[in-house]
């Protein structure tokens, strides 16, 4: 179990996460409470295939007005298949092998952990398929990885992740899992 708590309080989010060599399966929940918007929970069920890549995303998105729901399967051809429950699609988001879900430590786990920035030096600029709460809107994005220092005797790892102009250097566990992304949440 994971659990990540936002430097203000008002955002939380846990994942029961089962870890194998290259890949993973999570089931996990977040609440978020902005100043500036709507209070909206979120729930996903995430597995990742053993080279690192997503196979496929669920997630439902509730706020006080409305449920959403997305369901996005990346086929072995490379395409992506997207479902809302009253409609879908299908999209190739330039080669992406990986999703990021707004405010959610987790899924910057999902590169570092399969190129191994965790472990060695890498510097990657990537196709992301972003999927943003509570909205649920999904659009390809480029964000880029790099490693600032490799595993140290304590077990941790710095990558710096920059996407537009945002940048932050996260810290992350020998499984390249996050364990503070500053200015998001820190792991408890």
């Amino acid at each position: 179990m994971f659990t990540w708590q936002s430097s203000d309080g008002r955002a939380m989010e846990s994942a029961r996460v089962l870890l194998s060599a290259g890949g993973m399966r999570a089931l996990g929940r977040s609440v978020h409470v902005p100043l500036d918007g709507p209070t909206f929970t979120a729930s996903y069920r995430l597995t990742v295939d053993e080279q690192g890549a997503l196979a496929r995303l669920s997630v439902t998105s509730a706020a006080a007005d409305r449920e959403r729901n997305l369901t996005l399967n990346r086929t072995e051809d490379g395409y992506w298949m997207l479902d809302t429950g009253s409609g879908g699609g299908r999209a190739d988001f330039a080669g992406a092998l990986d999703v990021d879900l707004a405010y959610s430590p987790l899924y910057n786990s999902l590169p570092i952990r399969r190129l191994g920035l965790h472990r060695q030096s890498g510097d990657h600029e990537l196709p992301m398929v972003f999927v943003s709460l509570p909205t649920l809107k999904v659009e390809l994005v480029t964000q880029c990885y790099r490693t600032v220092s490799p595993l140290d005797e304590q077990g941790r790892s710095a990558v710096h992740f920059r996407w537009a102009d945002f940048a932050s250097e996260l810290v992350v566990d020998e499984q390249g899992m996050v364990l503070d992304y500053p200015g998001l949440a820190t792991r408890i």
